[in-house]
């Protein structure tokens, strides 16, 4: 398999089939890890994604969005997200819980 990357595309290339993927449809790991430990706090406090939006003060399919990696989310939102799920920043961060 050959992968190669430039500013605006992904390019996986294998021998049979061949596809490419533009760079935003390609998730960062961290994303997804992050998306997974929201997910997971979210649903140990059984609250559904809607709740979580109206405790944090973001739109109900940010959460969603967060949890499938689709959104890079900045310090502030993880600062929301925190308090919403009453942990601090550091331990919503944490990967190893």
């Amino acid at each position: 398999m050959l992968i190669l990357v430039c500013r605006t595309k992904v390019s996986i290339q294998v021998p049979w089939p061949k596809y490419s993927v533009s760079h935003a449809q390609v998730k960062s790991a961290i994303l997804v890890k992050f998306g997974q430990r929201v997910r997971q706090e979210r649903t140990r406090r059984k609250l559904s994604q809607e709740r979580l939006a109206e405790l944090a003060g973001v739109h109900r399919t940010y959460i969603g969005m967060i949890e499938r990696a689709e959104k890079n989310i900045t310090l502030e939102s993880i600062e929301k997200l925190a308090k919403a799920l009453d942990l601090t920043p550091e331990e919503l961060l944490r990967s190893d819980v």
